[in-house]
Parts: C-alpha cells; structure tokens; sequence
C-alpha cells in the first residue's frame, strides 16, 4: 500500500469533509417542510454563505437526469421532484388538485400585479363583491394583511404571500409570468391575469369547493 504524502493525505480529509457536508446538505434538505435560504444552509453545515451556496450548486449538479432538484423557490432552496414525474408521484399519494374558482383566480392575480391592494380597489376592477375569494385565499394563506392604506377609513392592504410563491413555484414576484399584451382596460387585463396564473397553478393541496359568483355588484 503506497503511503501519501502529506499534502495528500491533507487533500484527501478535505474531500471526505466536503463529501459529509454535501449528505449532510442532502438530509437537510430532504427534511426540510419549507424552503432554507442561504444563511440558514450556511448556520446548519458551520460554513460561510457562499460556501452553502456553493454546495447548494453542487449538490443540484449531482441531480442532473435524476427524478429531484434543488429548486429556488420565495427566496430559499427545497429539494423538489422534477415537474415532468408529477403524474407519476400522484399516483403514490392521490392527492386532490388545488382548483381555484375563477372568482379566486381573478381576486388572486389582481392581488399580485398591484399589491399591495385594498378590496375596495379590487372590486372597482371586477365589479362585484369579492368577500368570498378574498377569504377563501386568506385561509389558504396565498393572501395576508399588509397593513392599511392611508386613506379615509383606512382600508386593509392585501398582498401575496410566500406560500403563494411555493405554490406557483416562484422565487420571488419579480418572477412572476409577464403579461403578453398591454390590455386596453381592467376587465381585459384580470381576465390575462388570471389566465396566466391559471396555467401556473400546480401544486398539490386540498380541493376547494367552486365558489358561487353572483356577480353581486360591489358596495359603493
């Protein structure tokens, strides 16, 4: 057996090293119920940000033609399985696909083209009461408070959430689908909107039962 020298023998402990800190990274992040930003990686494995992210790359690297990745999603990293096996995982678990109503989806991308927004704005967009949706994506936590607008009586701001950024599979609101056309006037513009956010939507949660829109003219 050839012994090593030292400088050998230093290169290959550093490897070893390395290599427990990427399953360590692995573990963590197969564990993990919500995204790990950098920092966070960072203060787990005792190493520098950039050394997380660097190990964050190379960890995803390895993944390359595999069924995971390491996906950036609202700010953080998640080990995710790739889209294209989705049909295959539902079998696993047969989960109910999350449906927004239409009603939702038009209150929901409004919300995210003009946060912060006021009901009272987003009604004066699609005309009619939007109390209904905007409880139902409050409860599913797409929607929250942002505050309330300096305005006579003071209304509540809604904005999106982050677990509006996971369930679309965004990193940020930066990223969120642009819109093809600059639409002539608000009716035309939530109906793009919505229909873009419509087709983002994938995400696996509990069924929502179909909203019933009466197109209740919005309070004055």
């Amino acid at each position: 057996m050839t012994d090593l020298g030292p400088e050998a023998e230093l290169q290959e402990q550093t490897d070893r090293q390395r290599g427990t800190k990427l399953a360590t990274l692995e573990a963590v992040l197969f564990m993990a119920a919500e995204p790990l930003s950098g920092d966070e990686v960072a203060e787990i494995l005792e190493v520098t940000p950039e050394q997380a992210v660097g190990m964050i790359e190379e960890l995803g690297a390895s993944y390359e033609g595999r069924g995971l990745q390491i996906s950036r999603i609202a700010g953080g990293y998640q080990l995710v399985t790739r889209p294209e096996y989705g049909p295959s995982v539902a079998k696993l678990h047969k989960p109910e696909r999350f449906r927004l109503s239409r009603a939702a989806l038009e209150t929901l991308a409004i919300v995210a083209y003009k946060q912060p927004v006021t009901r009272p704005e987003i009604e004066a967009i699609r005309g009619v009461n939007s109390d209904s949706p905007l409880d139902t994506l409050l409860q599913y936590q797409l929607l929250c408070e942002a505050g309330r607008k300096d305005t006579p009586g003071r209304p509540v701001l809604y904005r999106t959430t982050e677990n509006f950024l996971g369930h679309f599979g965004l990193d940020s609101i930066a990223d969120l689908p642009q819109l093809e056309t600059i639409p002539a006037d608000d009716v035309a513009a939530r109906a793009e909107a919505a229909e873009v956010l419509g087709k983002e939507a994938a995400a696996e949660t509990p069924a929502e039962p179909e909203e019933e829109d009466s197109r209740e003219p919005a309070a004055e």
